[in-house]
């Protein structure tokens, strides 16, 4: 048997990996922090309970990251305070963001996931830490779709420029 060929959790984790799950620590509190400041800039209900479970399950995701992190005796990045509540109509037209640019906007943050996830799990020698970005991965995959159907749904979906001529062959 080799050196790291034992319980996963009981192996080093080594530099990569420390870096990689402190960054995703860090981006993830950043990440509630927004979604909660987007909040109160939307109207829409359905993307009101998406933005609301996508700060549940990245909250859930930090959790398990820091368990992690805390185990290993690596210090957890700062988290900023989480940002006042709002009255959306309190917010001036001009300074408001938009439901379709939210949407946009955090459909293409949870894309950025998907991305970091996968990366994680490349570069992870512990089989634990891999599984575990295997499941956000899977969880993002999931929101992403729902991203997909509510900005379809609600008309705010701006596809790039569509190839709608099929090629004839002679």
């Amino acid at each position: 048997m080799g050196i790291l060929s034992g319980n996963p959790q009981d192996e080093p984790m080594h530099y990569g990996e420390v870096f990689g799950l402190w960054s995703y620590v860090m981006a993830g509190n950043k990440m509630v922090g927004n979604y909660q400041m987007l909040l109160n800039h939307v109207g829409d209900d359905d993307l009101k309970k998406l933005l609301r479970e996508s700060i549940e399950k990245c909250q859930d995701e930090i959790k398990q990251v820091s368990t992690i992190l805390k185990e290993n005796g690596v210090a957890l990045p700062p988290a900023s305070p989480e940002p006042p509540t709002a009255d959306l109509n309190d917010i001036p037209p001009g300074a408001r963001f938009l439901d379709p640019d939210v949407a946009a906007s955090a459909a293409a943050e949870n894309a950025a996931g998907l991305v970091t996830c996968s990366k994680m799990m490349g570069q992870s020698i512990r089989e634990d830490i891999a599984m575990m970005f295997g499941q956000f991965h899977m969880s993002k995959a999931a929101t992403g779709a729902k991203y997909l159907r509510l900005l379809k749904n609600k008309g705010w979906l701006i596809p790039p420029p569509l190839h709608l001529q099929k090629h004839h062959e002679a």
